[in-house]
């Protein structure tokens, strides 16, 4: 053997291992620097938000203010930064995909008091989506100011977008991961991986340290496997999967509106806002703000009426496309887990399970983030509910097909071999419809059917 021929082998072998490992130390500074960072603006931004909703409070009518915040707000999209409108995620998967993760520094403090605005007003949204968006403007920021490369500065984005929702969610590794896998529809980029949960648990610790806590933390008694518990979660997957189809066709109908009276922008605010208002005023104001204690209390068993889910989408789709600023994940989970106690109750099982079940089925199915949304599971309610929770949340993400409430999401895989699609596209510009050959197996079975209908026809008056 070449001795010549064999030093040379290794020297390549170390000269790459040594490339490797540089590349590891650089993304973990980097993604453990986004994440302080990231940490500390959220764990801000939380803080605000706590002050404005107990400020709110002393004033049980502070939601007739609303469309007047929604004027403001979309005066301030209109003129200053678009890019702040509505939910904050999807305009960070668009800046991904289109853009390499390019931002602009102005959407954090716009974005920041809009929302603070909105919420503190009494308008349904979230926070999560804000965090998301904060957290991806300011690592792009850092990354064009040191002059990163297009695809670092775009793993520095996800890094961002992973810390906030692991600071938000209280959740440190779904977080990271929802990060990662809300940009495509059934892939998951693994090099985004390793920085992203550093970032993620990173970002969760220093919002600890500053007193951050998860709000929605419930660790459900272990079920006793039967067939007949095991028969109604799949029954409830299925109605999951249906209520994301109706969530996200809600949130479309609200676009297009939105979209086709940009003229009178200003009007429309106004009459959305009184509208919003005129829902409040009948139905109560569990509806209003985040809504996050009427998930606690669906989480601790409380049953509600079947019509608080479908309200909570009607008020989260004029508030997020008519003037309001947040994010739209809380507003998926209070629904999730409002329905998720109907069907509990009609079924005579746990309610709070249910709930549960819910919560994270809903951010499956809307969001097309089956594994984050098993891991969340795992993470707030305990192990015990992992089963149970993996096969609805698989079951709700097929179910609502290829729809999602981030449009700007790509796609990479078929949910089912029967429908033709356009991989590497977003599902903005999908078409899905059955390919050639599951049509004729269609037209084959209707005529199978129709032979048969005729055959016990005859069979019968032959009698």
């Amino acid at each position: 053997m070449n001795i010549k021929k064999v030093l040379k082998q290794y020297f390549f072998i170390l000269t790459e291992e040594s490339f490797v490992f540089a590349t590891l130390i650089k993304w973990v500074f980097l993604s453990g620097m986004i994440g302080a960072l990231v940490g500390v603006c959220v764990n801000l931004f939380l803080k605000t938000l706590d002050f404005s909703l107990e400020q709110g409070a002393n004033y049980p009518h502070v939601y007739l203010v609303l469309p007047l915040i929604f004027v403001i707000n979309r005066l301030v999209t209109r003129y200053v930064s678009p890019d702040s409108a509505g939910h904050g995620t999807e305009k960070v998967i668009k800046a991904v995909h289109k853009r390499d993760g390019d931002m602009r520094f102005r959407v954090v403090p716009i974005k920041f008091c809009m929302t603070i605005l909105t919420l503190g007003f009494g308008g349904s949204a979230g926070k999560e989506g804000p965090c998301a968006q904060i957290g991806a403007a300011l690592s792009s920021s850092i990354a064009k100011f040191f002059n990163f490369t297009k695809e670092d500065r775009k793993k520095m984005v996800i890094c961002g977008v992973s810390a906030g929702f692991a600071s938000v969610f209280g959740t440190p590794i779904a977080g990271a991961i929802f990060g990662v896998e809300v940009l495509f529809v059934g892939r998951l980029v693994y090099e985004f991986l390793l920085p992203s949960v550093i970032a993620g648990i990173v970002s969760y610790q220093v919002t600890q340290f500053f007193g951050g806590h998860s709000e929605l933390l419930f660790i459900m008694p272990n079920p006793e496997f039967t067939a007949i518990l095991c028969l109604k979660v799949l029954i409830a997957a299925l109605v999951f999967g249906i209520g994301c189809i109706i969530f996200i066709e809600m949130m479309r109908f609200f676009h297009f509106l939105a979209k086709n009276y940009k003229t009178y922008f200003y009007r429309s605010a106004l009459i959305a806002g009184t509208f919003v208002i005129g829902i409040y005023v009948w139905h109560d104001t569990v509806l209003w703000g985040l809504g996050l204690n009427e998930i606690s209390l669906a989480l601790q068993g409380e049953t509600f009426s079947i019509i608080t889910p479908f309200l909570k989408t009607l008020v989260t789709g004029i508030t997020l496309h008519f003037g309001g600023s947040g994010g739209i994940l809380t507003p998926i989970l209070f629904v999730g887990s409002t329905l998720g106690t109907v069907i509990g109750k009609v079924f005579q099982a746990d309610p709070a399970m249910f709930a549960a079940l819910g919560f994270v089925s809903f951010l499956a199915g809307t969001a097309n983030t089956p594994i984050a949304s098993c891991l969340l599971a795992i993470e707030l309610f305990g192990a015990g509910i992992a089963p149970y929770a993996c096969l609805s949340c698989i079951l709700s993400f097929l179910v609502s097909g290829y729809r999602s409430v981030y449009p700007a999401q790509i796609m990479s895989i078929k949910k089912t071999k029967h429908s033709y699609i356009n991989l590497g596209e977003s599902i903005s510009k999908q078409q899905p419809h059955l390919s050639y050959h599951s049509l004729r197996k269609i037209s084959k079975s209707k005529r199978l059917l129709k032979k048969l209908k005729n055959k016990l026809h005859l069979s019968f008056f032959s009698l």
